[in-house]
């Protein structure tokens, strides 16, 4: 049935609704905006209130950047934590520069972001001359670390190093056949001091990992070792592969331990040996695959496509014991 004017009961009742909600808009603090319709007012301190809260809620919106390069801001709590297990520390542009300059095994520097200028430039082109991983960071986090710190600390190993020469040595002291552990860029510290406790346990004369995206030698890592770290030699290296070229030249076969290669039976593991276990995520790199005699797998079964890299590298290491024992 059509109303007053044509239009229907419907369409009348529809439009007394929305003068309804526009009244009701003008009293709770909506303003009109011609060309968008009613939104609702904020004043200036509910807008900042809205972005604090907005900042918290997401840690995309607590990134900066320096140099090109991004970081986030951790907790501080977590940063001092973590940062503390990680070897000595080194505060101040003195310490780090003469440390470099003795060659010390540094595992990272810390920088505030900004700090590029100056002698900070000198030790951080230093730093990448030697291999040392740097890291920005804000000056709050450096703040909970060292009172004092020129905008900069450093933090050398918690252990001293070996070489792959004293690695090979030791195996002719012992009149052995060399037995030797590869870690392809192993990050987790609890899994690198795992392995390092069953290579100590299965008669391994040394462990061999990586100085560039790797973990070194820190508290963490000794800790997880049930003090393993102290009874036998770890060297760390420029290049893996490198490395596992010179080795092949002084005899040492060298196995990689990847899916897909035959199974760890067909291995002579009597002869001087070298083992190559790959990272957590993405397992022996292609480079040094390349360089390997041959790849061997442990079999298994169940729908889990891998074992842990410390799981995985005590298995083979436990074959490699057993086959020189009998």
């Amino acid at each position: 049935m059509e109303g007053v004017f044509g239009l229907n009961d419907e369409f009348v009742r529809n439009k007394k609704s929305d003068g309804r909600k526009q009244n009701n808009r003008k009293t709770k603090g909506y303003v009109k905006d011609e060309a968008k319709g009613y939104n609702k007012q904020r004043d200036n301190k509910s807008d900042e209130k809205y972005t604090q809260n907005k900042n918290i809620r997401n840690p995309r919106y607590n990134e900066r950047k320096d140099n090109n390069r991004t970081y986030d801001n951790k907790r501080t709590e977590d940063i001092k934590n973590e940062e503390l297990n990680d070897g000595t520390l080194l505060t101040g542009r003195n310490p780090i520069r003469e440390a470099l300059r003795a060659g010390r095994d540094l595992e990272k520097i810390l920088v505030q972001a900004g700090e590029m200028q100056g002698s900070a430039r000198q030790i951080l082109a230093m730093a990448k001359d030697a291999g040392v991983r740097i890291q920005p960071v804000n000056k709050k986090q450096l703040d909970m670390l060292a009172g004092n710190h020129q905008g900069m600390v450093a933090f050398a190993s918690a252990y001293e190093y070996s070489t792959v020469d004293e690695i090979l040595e030791l195996a002719k002291q012992r009149d052995e056949k060399p037995f030797i552990m590869l870690l392809d860029s192993i990050t987790d510290p609890h899994n690198l001091g795992a392995i390092i406790r069953s290579a100590a346990c299965t008669g391994a004369h040394g462990v061999i990992i990586p100085r560039h995206r790797a973990v070194g030698l820190t508290n963490v890592v000794a800790k997880a070792s049930a003090g393993a770290i102290e009874h036998i030699k770890i060297a760390r290296v420029t290049n893996l592969a490198d490395t596992i070229i010179s080795l092949k030249k002084q005899g040492v076969w060298i196995y990689a331990l990847d899916m897909g290669g035959e199974t760890y039976s067909e291995a002579d593991f009597t002869s001087a040996t070298a083992l190559v276990i790959g990272s957590e995520g993405f397992g022996v790199s292609r480079r040094v695959k390349d360089e390997c005699d041959k790849i061997i797998s442990i079999p298994m079964t169940g729908k889990i496509g891998s074992f842990n890299a410390s799981v995985a590298a005590g298995i083979i290491m436990h074959q490699v014991y057993c086959a020189r024992i009998v």
